[in-house]
């Protein structure tokens, strides 16, 4: 008996399949089947006639499977969507139908299949459509690109991809924006390339994914390529696609060309402010970009996250802290959700200002937002906490940190060299060795310094030898800096001199940090003749540099220089001078005798003077016996209240030098009432087993038998060489006993 064309499939019953029958369709078929019963036979309708019925409607069938199984898809009902695609399957063989829907059911059997990432089904979707001879039809091709592109399996995508006879760019559209996705953008490129050459037009789609892989690739030529591609092309002018020129030359360093093109086009989004924005701030121009930025809000554009970050990110890298500050107070207000970013930048600005007190809220925003488990939150925080002199709690939060990183490390190093921790920085530093963490040039800069301060030229000399054993280390000019600086800090001149002429690359730290060097040693001349080369080689001195070569000037006597290169700072220089320049005019003027020029720069200087710099005023009317500016200024400095004892020793000397004994008791009775006390003098000795501090009077040792007549040999020798101690050396002693 011949096989009827309507039965089942093997193992489908009909009640399983009536369940995939939509009830609005079985509801025109019951109404079918009423107009077709007569009064003489019973209303009962049997299986075979409904089943009759729906095949005779294969159409309105196949649609309602379609239906069925789109919803099942949508609804990642995978198993449900694939024996609805069984009964298309059926239906469409058994009556010779249109081959539409099987396109249609794989289509949307492939979407599924990407969104549950089932691998395994998708392949034998693939498997089948290979069977049918469909690999390049042109609906299946771009769905099956997205497939493997879902599942980062781009090199099958992109054989789809060349292989199939698809005019349409989109397959290669989606191949490429998918190479992107994955920052695979050398490939991006050679699939445009690919593309352009088979003779498939690029279209708006394409341009902008192509851009953004040149942009990552600071591909300019290839970009420019695209650029006149563009150009040539009959394409409308889109918006995407001018976004991302922009974008590409801003990330490219053509900052001029991308404002050349932001400003010529007539309609702008958020994103073509905000890749000016960070063209300007890739290429440091922050001036630029703040001023975008203000241009951005003054037209009323919507600020997402990343551009507050940036801006406020370029205040902190800039100086502008009380800007930053505000901009972030700014995002709160406005209803945006401080980021882990915007954290960090927050912790660095209170780092730099040393606000604890705000570190701490700010803490306290990173609990709450669960953003203190991010290990660059982490280190943020344990810089913040040293720079702010909270060592304690920088040195736990450090424990807490279970996997430490060498930044990590480097943050609570930093904070102990920075706070001249001598004992504790070289501790953690071979605590980290131990850990078998190898240091970073970041690590080796922050130590350096140490060395210098503490006078431990020995520790310095090893670090310049581990650093000259590293080929790594050559190209990072910090660390070079960071050892000219150590040996002109520790009096080794003609050390830091032979190093700084052996460097091929020289910044104006380097030169600082020498001239720098120059002055304490007085040799100011020296410094000044650096300080002219650096200019020759149009190297620009920076704020660091002026305080440098003005100290210089200042310790060897070479007031008309000086007073030209401070005159110069903004004229020149393009420098407004800070309170570090003026008190360093005063202590040029002061040293030099010229106490007027010295009073006149006290009181005509737009900054309140500190202690400092009256006791630089001071000391030098006892030097030059100026008893008149000299009480005028001790005067000023006493209505300041400072703690540092050696202020007050310092006036009381001055006073004593001028035989003003009633003022002298003043002074002692202020100190009293204060409770001001002088912490004891404290010299380091470095005995070749390592380096052993000594106080003032100090009997510690168990060597001060041997010490203090060896101390007296040493003194008794010095003064018959002909030094002299100053004879007011006992009047300091006196003072603090009172």
């Amino acid at each position: 008996m011949p096989s009827s064309p309507y039965l089942l499939p093997k193992g489908l019953s009909l009640s399983q399949f009536q369940k995939f029958i939509p009830k609005k369709w079985k509801q025109t078929i019951q109404q079918q089947s009423d107009t077709q019963i007569t009064p003489s036979k019973s209303p009962i309708i049997s299986k075979d006639s409904i089943l009759g019925t729906v095949i005779l409607n294969d159409e309105s069938m196949i649609h309602s499977l379609l239906t069925s199984l789109r919803e099942f898809a949508n609804q990642n009902h995978l198993l449900k969507a694939f024996r609805t695609f069984s009964l298309i399957q059926h239906h469409v063989s058994s009556n010779s139908a249109s081959f539409d829907p099987i396109l249609h059911s794989i289509s949307s059997l492939l979407l599924s299949c990407s969104n549950l990432k089932s691998l395994p089904q998708g392949k034998q979707l693939h498997g089948y459509i290979i069977s049918l001879g469909y690999q390049k039809n042109p609906i299946l091709v771009p769905k099956l690109v997205s497939f493997y592109s879902a599942f980062d399996l781009l090199i099958d995508a992109h054989f789809i991809t060349e292989t199939s006879n698809v005019l349409h760019p989109l397959p290669w559209n989606l191949l490429i924006s998918s190479y992107v996705r994955t920052g695979l953008c050398k490939e991006a490129l050679f699939a445009y390339t690919q593309m352009v050459r088979v003779g498939i037009v690029p279209d708006n789609f394409t341009y902008p994914s192509v851009l953004k892989a040149c942009g990552e690739e600071l591909n300019m030529d290839f970009g420019r390529e695209v650029h006149k591609s563009i150009d040539a092309s009959c394409l409308e002018w889109n918006l995407f696609v001018q976004n991302a020129l922009v974008s590409m030359y801003g990330k490219c360093g053509e900052v001029d060309v991308a404002r050349k093109l932001f400003d010529e086009m007539p309609e702008r989004d958020a994103v073509s402010w905000n890749s000016m924005i960070s063209g300007y701030a890739l290429k440091g121009m922050w001036g630029e970009a703040f001023k975008i930025f203000e241009s951005m809000r003054g037209e009323c554009i919507e600020l997402n996250i990343i551009t507050w970050n940036t801006i406020a990110g370029g205040c902190l890298k800039t100086g502008k802290y009380k800007v930053a500050l505000e901009l972030i107070s700014q995002m709160r207000n406005s209803g945006i959700r401080l980021d882990f970013v915007a954290v960090i930048i927050a912790l660095g600005v209170c780092s730099h200002i040393g606000v604890l007190k705000l570190g701490k809220e700010i803490h306290g925003v990173a609990i709450r937002n669960c953003f203190d488990g991010l290990n660059n939150v982490k280190n943020a925080l344990i810089t913040m906490y040293a720079r702010c002199k909270d060592l304690i709690r920088a040195y736990v939060l450090f424990c807490l940190v279970e996997e430490k990183s060498v930044i990590t490390w480097n943050s609570m190093i930093s904070g102990y060299t920075l706070w001249d921790k001598s004992e504790e920085a070289s501790f953690l530093f071979r605590e980290m060795l131990h850990s078998g963490f190898k240091p970073n040039y970041v690590t080796i800069a922050s130590i350096l310094p140490l060395c210098a301060r503490v006078a431990n030229l020995q520790h310095g000399k090893e670090f310049h030898c581990y650093i000259t054993r590293r080929e790594g280390f050559n190209d990072y000019l910090l660390l070079w800096n960071a050892l000219v600086d150590m040996y002109a800090r520790s009096g080794k001149i003609s050390l830091a001199k032979r190093l700084f002429d052996l460097l091929s690359k020289k910044d104006e730290v380097t030169y600082t940090s020498l001239i720098a060097g120059y002055g304490v040693q007085g040799e100011g001349e020296a410094a000044v003749s650096l300080f002219e080369e650096m200019n020759r080689f149009q190297i620009k001195p920076d704020h660091v540099t002026m305080v440098a070569i003005l100290s210089a000037c200042s310790h060897s006597g070479l007031v008309a220089k000086g007073q030209m290169i401070f005159e110069h700072m903004s004229s020149v220089y393009g420098l407004t001078p800070r309170l570090e320049h003026y008190a360093c005019m005063v202590d040029l003027f002061g040293r030099a005798g010229l106490l007027k020029k010295a009073d006149t720069i006290l009181r005509r200087m737009p900054y309140k003077p500190t202690p400092a710099m009256w006791a630089t005023l001071i000391g030098a009317c006892r030097i030059h016996g100026n008893t008149d500016i000299g009480e005028w200024a001790a005067e000023k400095l006493l209505e300041l209240r400072p703690q540092n004892s050696g202020y007050y020793v310092l006036i009381a000397n001055m006073y004593a030098a001028a035989g003003r004994w009633n003022k002298l008791a003043e002074v002692r009775t202020f100190m009293r009432d204060l409770g001001v006390r002088k912490a004891p003098g404290c010299a380091w000795v470095d005995a070749g087993s390592g380096i052993s501090p000594f106080l003032v009077g100090d009997t510690s040792s168990t060597q001060t038998d041997e010490i203090y007549p060896l101390l007296g040999a040493l003194t008794k020798q010095m003064k018959e060489a002909g030094y002299v101690t100053c004879e007011d050396s006992g009047l300091e002693d006196e003072v603090l006993e009172a």
